[in-house]
C-alpha cells in the first residue's frame, strides 16, 4: 500500500483537545491522541493532563521531575495522528502562490523550496508518516509494528524471526549491551510474540487466559476442602483464605517488581 500522509492542525485545534476524553500533545511538528493512554501511563493520567494540547519535549527532557527513556519515545509513535502547523508554516502558505505544495504536510518539494526561503523549513517534518516511523499503512501506523530485519541489522541483538532460546545462549552478548537493547521497545507483527523454540515445544511457551482457571481452580477447590475439613468455623476458613490470598498476591507481586528485574 502507498505510505500515508497524515493531515496537519493548527496550534488552536490542538490547544481545543485538552479533555480526558479527547487528549492531544505535541512533540515538535507531531501531533499525538494520548487519549487511550491515559490510563495505562505509569506516572498517572493526571500528570499528562497537565499538558493536554500542549507541548510535551521539554517536560520529556527534564532531568529533576523524570526525563524519559528512548522507549518512551518510541511508544508515543503509536499514537501519532499527524503535524502542527504553526505561525511560519501558515504564513508561507498564505503567501504562496501554490499553497497546495505546502500544506497538508509534510510538503512536496517546491513547497519545501519556499518555506526554507521563508524560513519556516524548520517547523516541518520532510517525511510521511508511514516513513517516519517505518510504515505503510494505517492498520500498521497505529499497530506499532517494527521492521524486523532493519532492527536485527542495525542493532546486532536478536532476529525476531528466528527461535529466540539458542540466540540467547550463544549470544555472548555483553551484560550492559543485553540490558540496553531488553529495555528497547519491539514492536512485534500482529501484536503476537517472536518464537522461542521454534519446535514442538513452541505451543507450551504460549498460554490462553482461560488455561489457567482450568488448570489450576480443581487444584485450589481441593486444597480449599481439605483446609476447610480441619477448621472449626466457616468464618476462621474465610479469614486464613482471604489472608492467604493477599499475602501471595503481594509476596508474587514483590517477587516480580524487585527480584526478577535486578540488573546486578
Amino acid at each position: 500500500m502507498p505510505s500515508r500522509t497524515l493531515p496537519n492542525f493548527t496550534t488552536t485545534e490542538v490547544a481545543a483537545n485538552n479533555k480526558p476524553k479527547s487528549c492531544w500533545v505535541t512533540l515538535g511538528p507531531k501531533v499525538f491522541d494520548v487519549t487511550e493512554f491515559l490510563e495505562s501511563h505509569p506516572g498517572g493520567g493526571e500528570l499528562i493532563m497537565e499538558y493536554a494540547g500542549r507541548d510535551v519535549s521539554d517536560i520529556m527532557k527534564d532531568e529533576i521531575k523524570h526525563k524519559h527513556s528512548e522507549n518512551a519515545y518510541d511508544a508515543l509513535d503509536e499514537f501519532l495522528i499527524g503535524f502542527v502547523a504553526g505561525d511560519p508554516v501558515l504564513q508561507t502558505a498564505l503567501e504562496s502562490d501554490h499553497p497546495h505544495d505546502i500544506l497538508p504536510l509534510p510538503p512536496n518539494e517546491s513547497g519545501a523550496q519556499e518555506l526554507r526561503e521563508n524560513g519556516a523549513a524548520e517547523h516541518v517534518p520532510t517525511k510521511t508518516a508511514a516513513e517516519t516511523i517505518d510504515m505503510s499503512s494505517a492498520e500498521g501506523l497505529f499497530r506499532g509494528d517494527m521492521d524486523l530485519k532493519e532492527d536485527y541489522r542495525k542493532h546486532k541483538f536478536l532476529n525476531l524471526e528466528e527461535p529466540l532460546l539458542m540466540q540467547v545462549w550463544n549470544g555472548g552478548f555483553s551484560k550492559d549491551f543485553y540490558l540496553k537493547q531488553v529495555h528497547r521497545a519491539r514492536p512485534y507483527k500482529n501484536g503476537g510474540s517472536p518464537p522461542l523454540f521454534g519446535n514442538f515445544l513452541e505451543p507450551l511457551s504460549k498460554t490462553a487466559w482461560w488455561v489457567i482457571p482450568v488448570v489450576w481452580w480443581p487444584f485450589v477447590a481441593y486444597g480449599s476442602w481439605l483446609a476447610y475439613s480441619g477448621m472449626p468455623s466457616s468464618w476462621q476458613f474465610a479469614a486464613y483464605w482471604v489472608t492467604g490470598l493477599g499475602l501471595w498476591t503481594l509476596v508474587e507481586y514483590g517477587l516480580h517488581r524487585g527480584l526478577f528485574h535486578v540488573d546486578k
